[in-house]
């Protein structure tokens, strides 16, 4: 983990790579936060699809960032979690 925090570390501090990344920002809050609910409920890729009634597969692309989720997707996904989505706002400064 340490190899892939350095590079990281080093891509990011190319301002245009940086620039770009953090235009990615929400999609990776998303992504983090789909994989950490579902692992805070202990259930696999498997069992969410099987609890939302569709494939595997389909949960992976969705935990990858691979597509563009509906917002009744991101529901069942949480309540297959045990879990209520909340969205939100920040103003940008």
């Amino acid at each position: 983990m340490k190899d892939l925090h350095s590079v990281k570390e080093k891509a990011l501090s190319d301002t245009n790579t940086n620039h770009e990344y953090q235009k990615l920002e929400s999609e990776f809050m998303l992504i983090n936060a789909l994989i950490s609910m579902r692992k805070s409920a202990e259930l696999t890729q498997r069992q969410v699809a099987i609890y939302m009634g569709t494939k595997e597969a389909n949960i992976s692309r969705l935990e990858r960032g691979s597509g563009n989720p509906t917002l009744k997707t991101l529901q069942n996904y949480a309540k297959a979690c045990g879990c209520k989505l909340h969205i939100g706002f920040d103003v940008i400064t």
